[in-house]
């Protein structure tokens, strides 16, 4: 039996879906275009690989857009595809089993988290209280959904000229989420007293990984699995922080698509590392699409849990 799998085709683009609904409360005209164009793309490589089991989802702004139903609608009609709205608490168990070879089981326990475009899932790993490794998910002790991701952050404070002082109030706003979670109150007391890693599976991460590497352009290969020291995080943010606009346009691990976007994500990563500092991070170049292979396999018997 196999233990995982090999990638044999993939494709990402961003689509920026949840562009506007902070504001509007609806996703655009344009956005959705660009979203189904991208699945268009991605039925056509469904059909040329002969799939025939799949689990498609769609997360946040189609969670809080009121006309969310209505893309589906449209997603159905105009590509073939059917979209199930993961929930949050499945969005953030099935990062979790996206980022599991990544676990350092070693430590104490792990913050993940996953910075998305209209929200971000914290999810704490603990190890306590229960015999270590196998499936993490029977680990966590505690999860959240922030209604906060690099796009509704970067329309609320501004995403092209971010000075210190924008970067601030960005890293407020996430703080005062943070500040509400009760049932995270005892983490930082765990953190002092053990010893624990940071686990990031997004964008945010992996540029920040990419950048301090020196890639000439982005390599997978390299960035999965990463580990970065909390000095070597601090230095990469403060580094994009001083970047204008035009050079995190020519960085080649940054590019258009996410120049607006890259500091809006440090900075939720900011709220984060003040609130419960960990000495490491890992980064991963993997998550939610990972973990709903993983759980497929799975339920198919193809691999072990």
């Amino acid at each position: 039996m196999h233990r995982s799998f090999r990638v044999v085709d993939a494709f990402s683009r961003i689509v920026r879906l949840g562009e506007g609904v902070s504001m509007t409360g609806r996703l655009s005209d344009a956005a959705m275009d660009r979203a189904v164009e991208a699945l268009r793309i991605c039925r056509a490589k469904l059909d040329a690989r002969g799939v025939e089991r799949a689990r498609l989802v769609a997360t946040e702004a189609c969670r809080i857009a009121e006309n969310g139903a209505d893309f589906l609608e449209r997603v159905v009609e105009e590509t073939g595809l059917e979209l199930e709205v993961l929930s949050r608490e499945t969005e953030a168990r099935l990062a979790v089993a996206g980022c599991a070879s990544l676990v350092d089981w070693d430590a104490d326990g792990v913050v993940l988290f996953d910075i998305g475009g209209g929200s971000s899932e914290l999810v704490w790993l603990d190890f306590a209280e229960a015999r270590r490794g196998g499936d993490p998910t029977r680990h966590i002790r505690a999860w959240t959904s922030l209604p906060l991701g690099v796009v509704t952050l970067s329309e609320r404070h501004g995403g092209v000229s971010v000075d210190p002082t924008v970067f601030e109030a960005m890293v407020d706003d996430v703080e005062s989420h943070l500040a509400a979670l009760a049932d995270w109150e005892p983490l930082a007391a765990a953190i002092a007293g053990g010893e624990y890693h940071m686990l990031g599976t997004s964008g945010t991460v992996t540029t920040l990984a990419g950048v301090h590497l020196g890639l000439k352009r982005y390599d997978r290969r390299r960035v999965d699995g990463t580990w970065l020291h909390d000095d070597e995080v601090g230095e990469m943010i403060d580094l994009l922080l001083g970047m204008s606009f035009d050079d995190r346009v020519a960085n080649p691990c940054i590019g258009a698509d996410r120049a607006d976007l890259v500091l809006a994500g440090c900075a939720i990563l900011e709220a984060i590392r003040r609130r419960w500092r960990c000495e490491r991070l890992r980064v991963a170049d993997r998550g939610l699409r990972e973990g709903i292979l993983t759980e497929l396999m799975i339920a198919d018997g193809r691999i072990r849990r």
